[in-house]
């Protein structure tokens, strides 16, 4: 059975569609919960798939949050080996940092739908299932990151320029959130209320809305764009 092995941030931004594809797969998936384990500890090389899942902290904070640092070593040691990874929304900032792009603020807040605009090499990409003929895309970030030397740009949006990158064949990253099912939308405004109430750019009805009209289309298009990579990737 192959292992996919997780990085949890908050319990309610998991895998998602992409936990689906993989179990349908034969994935055994195991969640790491930060500041609870000792990432240190964690061999990043012994699953066929290492996972970085999103968060409302900020890959700059190690300071307040001293597992980022750890973290960030699993994620480097990855890489290094050359071995299949994903990142999720803070995941994706991790990865850009590790292969040392600069993260940061970004110059608003981007939380909502909103469709991608893919790049020519995001058309030729298993992130064309994810373009705007197709579905909307859930966003949900106030920090962004250049592009890290040696990635692709598959996607962008008015507002954040490096929405989804891949570094080689094996690596792929996106800021974005393709892994969402529309039945976990609850737990997300409930778990961001705070972010939502002080955000000034949506609320809580804006968002459950959209998701009640764009979830299901999202859902399908993510998961042709899992299984796609993750064929790419040697992974089945």
């Amino acid at each position: 059975m192959k292992k996919a092995l997780a990085v949890r941030h908050v319990h309610f931004e998991d895998c998602g569609t992409l936990g689906d594809v993989l179990r349908e797969r034969g994935f055994e998936i195991t969640y790491i919960e930060t500041g609870l384990a000792n990432l240190s500890l964690i061999d990043a090389l012994a699953p066929d798939l290492f996972i970085g899942l999103g968060g409302p902290i900020s890959v700059y904070e190690s300071d307040c949050y001293p597992f980022v640092n750890d973290e960030l070593d699993l994620f480097r040691r990855r890489i290094a080996a050359k071995k299949p990874v994903i990142g999720i929304c803070l995941g994706a900032q991790m990865l850009a940092y590790a292969l040392g792009a600069k993260v940061y603020p970004g110059n608003a807040r981007e939380i909502g739908w909103k469709p991608l605009e893919l790049t020519g090499a995001g058309k030729n990409s298993p992130v064309s299932h994810l373009a705007a003929s197709n579905t909307s895309m859930l966003h949900w970030h106030g920090d962004t990151f250049d592009l890290p030397d040696g990635a692709t740009l598959l996607a962008s949006t008015d507002i954040t320029k490096n929405q989804i990158y891949s570094y080689g064949d094996f690596l792929i990253a996106f800021q974005c959130h393709p892994e969402l099912k529309k039945a976990n939308i609850e737990s997300w405004l409930i778990g961001h209320a705070s972010e939502i109430a002080t955000s000034k750019v949506t609320t809580v009805a804006a968002i459950r809305s959209d998701t009640e009209r764009f979830g299901e289309a999202l859902a399908a298009a993510g998961r042709k764009c899992f299984e796609e990579w993750l064929k790419g990737a040697g992974l089945w």
